[in-house]
């Protein structure tokens, strides 16, 4: 039998997908600057979720190309598209690995709740199950029409949450225990306004699984996996797919007007033309190399331009960039 081949820091960048993890980063990054707008950030706690978030979005590419391999009925995807298989790589090594950092997410999720309150392990926990049923189980979440949902709430809202959650002198939601009783609080106000801010992201997120989902819907059919593209077929998931930039775009404006988003981020809408292009190019033609990335580069685009201008929101309220930011 061939031996099995190292895996090389080139190697693992793709295992992870590496331009995906930007994708992770940039809600966090806009979860903490919107926290910014209410007060001094939390650094311990901004830092640990920091680690905590970036080892679950690692630990979710790496386990789900591995669960891919194993559960591909196509002979031919798992021997020359999945990486696990093109490059000969140990699964077992490979599935080791993303324990290693699915146990480093545990473990700084633990911290956080033990620097804030119990709400946090039932909502982290949520995204936990989904991290790992998302490819893992006999009926995985993957093979079901709502992986696009559970990635926009999850990466997109679930990370805003949090990241402004820990960030929070009394955080908008707790959970207390006792001997005899337990007693939870969710502030409805905060989390819809929450929901509403992160609503752009969300869709865009979103989008990019919608994408993703497109691209591989001949493979995804002979592997078993019958995805929301499926249900719809290809030419409706097309007509709808440059609806969903639109869609964010309508979000995002409503946060504005409704006072939920500072007006300097109604600039984002000069990233426009360039989503525009993003989208002809990728209803052109729909290829996991070749346009594919449009869509992640839609959701970067817009999302580092709503960071930005949360930034320059901060430097006009307090006229010193980082005189609001010490805690």
């Amino acid at each position: 039998m061939k031996p099995y081949a190292r895996l090389t820091w080139p190697l693992f960048l793709e295992l992870i997908r590496l331009p995906a993890k930007l994708a992770s980063l940039l809600p966090f990054l806009f979860g903490v600057s919107y926290a910014a707008l209410s007060g001094p950030l939390n650094w311990g706690n901004t830092l640990v979720y920091l680690i905590g978030q970036m080892s679950i979005a690692v630990f979710v590419t790496g386990f789900n190309n591995v669960q891919d391999f194993y559960k591909a009925k196509d002979v031919e995807y798992r021997r020359t598209q999945n990486i696990i298989g093109r490059a000969h790589l140990n699964p077992r090594h490979i599935l080791a690995l993303m324990g290693a950092f699915l146990t480093v997410a545990c473990l700084a999720g633990l911290v956080l709740v033990w620097r804030t309150n119990l709400s946090l392990l039932v909502i982290g926990g949520a995204g936990i199950f989904v991290a790992i049923f998302y490819t893992f189980g006999p009926v995985p979440l993957s093979r079901m029409p709502c992986g696009e949902l559970l990635a926009g709430l999850c990466e997109g809202f679930g990370t805003i949450f949090i990241a402004y959650f820990v960030n929070q002198v009394q955080p908008p939601a707790t959970l207390t225990l006792s001997w005899s009783q337990f007693s939870g609080y969710l502030d409805l106000a905060v989390t819809l306004r929450l929901l509403v801010v992160a609503l752009p992201i969300v869709i865009l997120d979103g989008t990019v699984m919608f994408a993703d989902n497109i691209c591989d819907l001949d493979q995804d059919v002979k592997n078993q996996r019958f995805t929301l593209p499926y249900y719809l077929t290809k030419a409706q998931a097309l007509r709808i797919y440059p609806w969903l930039p639109v869609a964010a775009f309508l979000a995002l404006v409503v946060g504005v007007a409704a006072g939920l988003l500072p007006w300097p981020l109604v600039l984002t809408l000069l990233t426009g033309p360039i989503v525009a292009r993003n989208t002809r190019g990728f209803l052109a033609k729909q290829s996991k190399m070749a346009t594919f990335g449009l869509a992640i580069h839609t959701l970067l685009l817009v999302a580092a331009a709503e960071v930005g201008l949360l930034w320059v929101s901060l430097w006009l309220r307090s006229g010193v960039i980082f005189g609001n930011l010490i805690d």
